[in-house]
């Protein structure tokens, strides 16, 4: 991996500059440091976002079942961390432009910490289920506020790193850390949650920001592009909302496995409920490691739309699979399919804007995912509530399935930019 990696650094710049007539600084660093630096900032994320992977499954198994709540508080409690992300990638994006992304980074990794911190407080409240759901909530929050500093700026600290006609690259690699968390982290979260309760699991989720902070502060940092002309955030939206939507359609697939596989193998009386995350983790990486050099090579379009694709065959699968092998097998495509949607249509996101405005458009970006993350939890749940777990992920398949036609509209669109037809 580290070799195909180096070969692609090193490739000639394909496709065309950014736009609005911005060039992009070189890299900070040589093709070589770069290399190493991008695989040093994937493990950091990798081990950084456990805490966010352990708490997405066992927060709403934990209200559902250990403060006997319903399922549209246990989604809300899941989502509630997407929720704030929607409202801070803007501030996020623009404090990384300014500053830096490595002192944004510092900042999410805090953040981090004091969410779990506030979460092991609630799970002490156990007793008292709607005061614990309300420190949940608030825990929740914050750790979504660090989440839109650690994504916005881990990137933004890659593409600095390995130059903007690496972003799709970049982005490829930021995503297979933060997912092979999510494999690797839901299981041990719900382990821990058995052992320990959920106490023991924001506890563990709170040292790992600390191991993160330590390994950012000897790493060179990439600095701040000069001040110009900042344009809003609404004006920005309005740029890449379509690209946007594409993300925000595809999330939805994510976030009812994340908040619903596991309640839904306990409803079905199946084994394995903590395998689900594991299952979509271990598609999503295995794209991303294999075929994460496409976007850049042929172009984003081409890439989601097989995607998308792939991840309504995933979701129909768990919706109608009658065992358990066929509901992993829907994870496991799910993911397969999730993969290389946000790299792919990043991509295209960075080439329409600036150096200087690369914070704030990924954040606006990102928040297209973060409303889907952050909707699909209680809305899902009160559906739950009245039909089962099952159509969940039938909704799923047909949000995937919207978001291919977006992406067909765009690819329209850009013919008709290029040729006139």
């Amino acid at each position: 991996m580290s070799d195909r990696l180096s070969e692609t650094i090193a490739d000639p710049p394909p496709g065309p500059p950014a736009h609005n007539g911005a060039s992009e600084a070189k890299p900070v660093v040589s093709e070589a440091q770069g290399l190493r630096l991008l695989l040093a900032l994937s493990v950091i994320l990798f081990f950084a976002y456990i805490c966010v992977a352990m708490a997405l499954p066992v927060v709403s198994v934990h209200v559902v079942k250990g403060l006997g709540l319903s399922n549209g508080w246990g989604g809300l409690a899941a989502g509630m961390a997407f929720v704030s992300t929607i409202f801070s990638r803007a501030w996020a994006g623009g404090v990384s432009d300014r500053l830096g992304p490595k002192p944004a980074m510092a900042r999410g990794l805090w953040f981090y910490l004091m969410g779990a911190v506030i979460c092991i407080l609630a799970g002490v409240l156990g007793a008292q289920p709607w005061l614990a759901l309300a420190v949940l909530l608030l825990g929740r929050a914050i750790v979504g506020v660090g989440e839109s500093y650690v994504s916005v700026s881990m990137v933004a600290w890659g593409i600095g790193l390995a130059g903007q006609h690496r972003a799709g690259r970049v982005m490829a690699f930021m995503g297979a850390a933060m997912y092979g968390a999510l494999g690797a982290g839901a299981p041990l979260g719900l382990l821990l949650y058995h052992i320990g309760g959920f106490s023991a699991v924001m506890s563990f989720s709170a040292l790992l920001p600390l191991i993160g902070l330590l390994a950012i502060i000897k790493m060179p940092g990439v600095a701040p592009h000069a001040a110009t002309m900042r344009r809003s955030f609404l004006s920005m939206i309005g740029t890449i909302w379509k690209h946007g939507f594409v993300i925000l359609a595809q999330g939805i697939g994510f976030a009812a496995i994340g908040a619903f596989f596991s309640l839904y193998f306990l409803a079905q009386g199946w084994q394995g409920a903590g395998l689900g995350l594991t299952a979509f983790g271990a598609g999503f990486v295995l794209v991303r490691v294999l075929f994460g050099h496409l976007p850049d090579r042929i172009g984003g379009l081409p890439v989601a739309m097989v995607s998308l694709g792939v991840e309504v065959i995933g979701q129909l699968l768990i919706w109608g699979g009658d065992m358990s092998g066929l509901a992993l097998l829907g994870a496991f495509m799910t993911g397969l399919g999730c993969s290389m949607i946000y790299p792919s249509m990043g991509r295209e996101v960075v080439a329409l804007v600036s150096p200087q405005q690369r914070g704030m458009a990924l954040g606006g970006f990102a928040a297209f995912q973060d409303l889907a993350y952050g909707l699909t939890g209680p809305v899902a749940g009160m559906l739950a509530d009245r039909a089962g777990y099952g159509p969940i992920f039938l909704i799923g398949a047909i949000a995937a399935a919207s978001g291919l036609g977006m992406v067909l509209w765009l690819r329209r669109g850009a013919r008709i930019a290029v040729h006139g037809t």
